[in-house]
């Protein structure tokens, strides 16, 4: 692995009161930025939720194949529209990598595994499963949005032990023409088989996040924090 790899993300932050104890790392979309989903802050957090810090990172700009070539941030290069062959794998290891070492940076700042959500839209969406998958220590969840699991054949077999003791949230759009509808729900059906607790939602809706969406994710989200509230 070479060394960008491991280098530290850029990163948007923002807690949400002083001396988080719990952080969501979430990852964007194709072409956008770690600004995109800091706005869905406000709409998300309810009153009682522990102190929650955002970590926003900025994906690493690269020529994309679909795109003439185009250079724009992206967590892997995209060669084809068909799901099973459009995550590049180098490009899909290399940001589980840096992924992985933001994850360790939050352990660094005091919130363990069990406290931290992992969650993406879109490719952000799909290294968040591929990270999810090859993990050890179990994170506190996993949201994936508008999404698919990449190299699915390959990441089955590399799926750990721990990995389906993650809670998952997926949800998707029906009329999604980036990401087909039936591209993540097969996804879901694939972590189910490999002993996931797959939370799925489907909204009349395209390549993007409704409001209905953001009510449900704060639900799951609200019944992650109480179910740790144990003594201990």
């Amino acid at each position: 692995m070479n060394d960008s790899a491991t280098a530290l993300l850029e990163t948007v932050e923002h807690a949400t009161g002083p001396a988080p104890e719990w952080s969501v790392l979430w990852l964007h979309g194709l072409g956008a930025d770690g600004n995109d989903f800091a706005p869905i802050v406000p709409e998300l957090v309810r009153n009682g939720w522990p102190a929650l810090r955002f970590v926003f990172p900025h994906a690493p700009v690269r020529a994309v194949t679909i795109n003439n070539g185009v250079r724009m941030r992206a967590w892997y290069d995209i060669r084809d529209m068909n799901l099973a062959n459009r995550a590049d794998e180098a490009g899909v290891d290399e940001s589980v990598a840096q992924t992985e070492a933001l994850i360790v940076r939050e352990v660094e700042r005091g919130i363990p595994a069990s406290r931290l959500l992992l969650a993406g839209f879109s490719q952000g969406g799909a290294i968040a499963l591929a990270t999810a998958l090859r993990r050890t220590e179990p994170l506190a969840g996993v949201i994936a949005l508008s999404t698919y699991l990449p190299m699915a054949e390959r990441l089955v077999k590399e799926t750990t032990p721990a990995a389906p003791t993650q809670p998952l949230f997926m949800a998707h759009g029906q009329f999604d023409p980036v990401v087909p509808y039936a591209g993540g729900d097969l996804s879901a059906r694939k972590l189910r088989e490999l002993g996931f607790t797959v939370d799925w939602h489907a909204y009349p809706m395209a390549h993007q996040v409704c409001a209905e969406e953001i009510r449900d994710l704060g639900d799951w989200m609200a019944h992650r924090f109480a179910s740790a509230q144990t003594p201990g």
